[in-house]
């Protein structure tokens, strides 16, 4: 189905700008596409559609949908349609019913808020009903249809007088409470069965009046007859009776809307106390409840449409508005409304006589959004074409054609490019570049860029024309026992495929060759070319140069070991040895394998059964880029389209511990870690002894203890462990860095007569040890020192070696104070009771 853009515009973009700018949830709707379309279908009406976003963008009515739009397709919806370009559907079709499902959701939603705000009265403004429409995503007419389902009536609440039509009402109240009448309509008007109507039209009002006024008159006079005389005189005064009559029941009503009560209750007061009907009733409990001071007139209209972004019409409508009418807050809208306007129409008739097309697009652009619906500026802004993209060039990467040029000039709007294949639009980008991953073969091609600013196309700029030619693809050699045979696939295109050897021929089949020329232990290289006509004559490509050793027929790996990467990556690293011919390969499984060791199987039969993971020849030997797998390992080794059958082992994924830590007290090492996931066990080693831990052991002890002796430095490792068939088997390994500490003691002691009193430092060790710095410092007051740099330095000694005798003049210091001393180097430094560092 062809993709129709003013169809979209109208049925798509124009419903969702009018509800708010919120992007509709209906896949389907949004990209129109179906469930029946083909990958390449929904690639290519998708494409259409975003270029219709960008497009659309340069319009500023849709520029804030337009982003939303582009925001969420780069965020949830690209890796799927990604996908579908390759040819899986499935993601697009679960995302599909997954926002069929928000939009059912959505709609409930929409309902019950709906039925919230309509209440018991089920009456709603206008404007309150397409704020919840907008709010929720949906358009203003399927809003209504929803609020009618509802039994909704939506309608602009009646215009109650806000000030007495009569100026003495207080007067007529008054009268009116005297007589004991409950208000003026129940006095006027004649009781009706169901209630009063004083909502539409009241015919025959000063008929009506006149009447009472004969009654009155034939009865004897009195204080009754001269009240009610007050009353009629009101009525007979007032320009417009029924005007009062309405005022009265409204004054009334507002005083009990005060109240806050509920719209039953006020309900019952209005038919059961009042004796109104019960429509009306409703009409005027909804006016007075929708009474924000005096609403409507002008100066509500130029509000909204000032709101709106339509300046124009709001200035053609302040047109058929008399002067007396335009006051407060309807003169200052005015005067917004004109001086946006005329600034708008200067901008406008400048950008016609503006050479620079530039300059007139920021004139113009300027101009809409001071006035969106300025007339003439958008059909203006569609002539004032970008300037075009500078050179244009195409290489081949590969398979690939990639395209770049030189960025337009332009700077003003947002400018894209459309590139042209033969012509023909081929994609559209934001970006001074593109790549053709599907370039026709064997036919020249020729790439054109324009420049697009909204609906404006710059001319052409034209790249030399190139033409691929693919070499073989799927190309396999083998070389066994004096034979080497080559497998490729080639194009259509292709007229036939060129072998040869040390730049000698070799004899080719129709889809590869068998060269038995060659023996064992030579490398040879051979060179695959592709052949193609160009119309006037043959074209050869330069071909594809491998180089083969042929080798005995390869003997299978009998026995290989499964270790982590000693790099610290997740990785794995296979020891075995190198076979003498063929490719070795790794295949995971998830079982053991059904043949026996030693047997030839067809490859495609091996990789149907398992994966195949990616193996890097090192040193060391085979690294695997997954860790993260559990399964059996099956090495084999691979000729052709055969494989030959080695050993297994099984490998369990182990998590590694992370965040090791290792403190030492005295004896004893401290351990702790983040305990990996789904791992039972973790067996830590150090010297010669083994020790495995639990979960369970680990958070009941807090943590790892180990016994050993400061003297000692041993290398901790610390590797998960789970037992697999009866055998442990362990995952990768952390070292915990550990250093051995050297017990250091020393002594403080006051020698020599009193005024040459000197402070004498003694260390002891039971082996030697040497200090790579030792500080003696004084401190004042009854808190001992904790550094070297919380009190006075008094001697400080570099590379000490123990035991040693350390003089020092004694410190002035008043009483009390403390002397203490700290050491830096392999030892853990042991201070004497605190009767020798307290001094007073």
């Amino acid at each position: 189905m062809p993709f129709d853009e003013e169809r979209y515009l109208r049925e798509v973009l124009e419903p969702a700008r009018q509800a708010g700018g919120t992007p509709p949830l209906d896949l389907c709707r949004r990209y129109q596409i179906t469930d029946r379309m083909s990958a390449a279908e929904v690639t290519e009406i998708v494409g259409q559609v975003r270029q219709c976003w960008r497009r659309s963008r340069q319009k500023l009515k849709f520029r804030k949908l337009i982003d939303a739009l582009e925001v969420e397709h780069d965020q949830h919806y690209r890796a799927i349609f990604k996908a579908a370009a390759d040819g899986d559907l499935a993601k697009l079709r679960t995302e599909i019913k997954l926002a069929a499902e928000r939009e059912g959701k959505r709609v409930v939603d929409l309902r019950r808020r709906l039925d919230d705000a309509a209440g018991k009265l089920r009456l709603l403004p206008p404007d309150v009903v397409e704020g919840i429409g907008k709010s929720a995503g949906v358009s203003t007419q399927a809003v209504m249809a929803l609020a009618a389902e509802l039994g909704i009536d939506v309608r602009e609440p009646d215009q109650l007088p806000q000030s007495s039509p009569y100026e003495p009402y207080a007067n007529v109240r008054t009268a009116l409470d005297l007589l004991g009448q409950r208000h003026l309509a129940g006095y006027v008007l004649a009781e009706r069965p169901g209630g009063l109507q004083i909502m539409g039209d009241i015919p025959g009002i000063l008929d009506r009046v006149a009447t009472l006024e004969q009654r009155t008159q034939v009865r004897q006079r009195g204080a009754g007859t001269t009240i009610a005389d007050g009353i009629l005189a009101a009525l007979r005064n007032t320009p417009d009776p029924v005007a009062l009559l309405r005022y009265d029941i409204a004054v009334r009503l507002r005083e009990r809307v005060r109240e806050h009560p509920y719209d039953d209750t006020l309900m019952r007061h209005v038919t059961d106390d009042l004796g109104i009907e019960a429509g009306d009733a409703k009409r005027l409990i909804y006016a007075i409840r929708q009474e924000s001071g005096v609403s409507g007139g002008p100066a509500s209209r130029l509000r909204e449409l000032v709101d709106a972004g339509r300046i124009h019409e709001a200035v053609g409508f302040l047109a058929v508005l008399s002067a007396e009418t335009l006051s407060g807050e309807a003169a200052e809208l005015a005067a917004e409304a004109r001086a946006r306007l005329a600034e708008a129409v200067r901008l406008r008739d400048a950008a016609r006589t503006e050479s620079d097309a530039d300059q007139a697009w920021t004139m113009l652009d300027e101009a809409l959004s001071r006035v969106p619906d300025l007339p003439g500026a958008e059909a203006m802004l569609a002539r004032l074409a970008p300037r075009p993209p500078g050179a244009v060039r195409a290489r081949l990467h590969g398979d690939v054609v990639a395209i770049v040029w030189q960025p337009s000039p332009s700077r003003a709007g947002d400018i894209d490019y459309e590139v042209y294949r033969n012509g023909v639009p081929f994609a559209e980008t934001g970006r001074p570049n593109a790549s053709d991953e599907r370039p026709p073969v064997n036919t020249p091609v020729t790439y054109s860029v324009t420049a697009r600013r909204g609906q404006a196309t710059s001319a052409l700029a034209v790249c030399a024309p190139l033409t691929y030619r693919p070499e073989p693809e799927d190309l396999r050699l083998s070389a066994v026992d004096g034979v080497v045979t080559g497998r490729w696939r080639v194009p259509a295109e292709v007229l036939r495929v060129v072998v040869t050897r040390d730049g000698g021929p070799v004899r080719v089949e129709s889809t590869g060759f068998r060269d038995q020329q060659v023996r064992n232990g030579i490398t040879y290289e051979y060179v695959i070319s592709a052949v193609y006509s160009d119309g006037r004559g043959e074209v050869t490509t330069p071909g594809l140069r491998r180089s083969v050793t042929p080798q005995a027929k390869p003997v299978p790996v009998a026995d290989f070991t499964v270790e982590p990467d000693p790099a610290g990556r997740d990785e794995l690293l296979i020891r075995c040895a190198e076979p003498a011919s063929g490719v070795l390969e790794f295949v995971l499984l998830a079982s053991e394998p059904r043949w026996p060791f030693g047997t030839d199987v067809p490859i495609a039969e091996v990789r149907a059964a398992g994966r195949v993971l990616p193996a890097t020849a090192t040193r060391e030997g085979y690294v695997l880029r997954a860790a993260r797998v559990s399964g059996v390992l099956l090495a084999i080794t691979v000729v052709e389209d055969t494989a030959t059958v080695g050993a297994h082992r099984e490998h369990v994924n182990l998590s590694v511990p992370r965040r090791v830590s290792a403190v030492r007290r005295g004896g004893t090492i401290h351990i702790g870690l983040e305990w990996p996931k789904d791992v039972p066990e973790i067996e830590v080693r150090w010297g010669s002894r083994t020790m495995v831990v639990s979960s369970a052991a680990y958070r009941s002890q807090g943590g790892i203890r180990l016994d050993i002796p400061e003297n000692e430095a041993p290398r901790v490792e610390l590797a998960p462990t789970t037992v697999v068939k009866g055998a442990r088997v362990r995952g990768q390994a952390v070292r915990v860095p550990l250093s051995s500490v050297v017990p250091l003691r020393y002594d403080v002691r006051r020698e020599g007569a009193v005024w040459r009193r000197q402070l004498v430092v003694e260390l002891t060790s039971e082996q030697p040890a040497t200090v790579n710095r030792f500080v003696l410092v004084v401190k004042s007051g009854r808190i001992q020192p904790g550094s070297p740099e919380d009190g006075r330095v008094l001697g400080e000694w570099s590379g000490l070696s123990a035991p040693a005798r350390l003089v020092v003049p004694m410190p002035r210091q008043p009483k009390p104070y403390w002397v203490r001393c700290f050491a830096e180097g392999p030892v853990e430094l042991i201070d004497p009771p605190v009767r020798v560092l307290k001094v007073g």
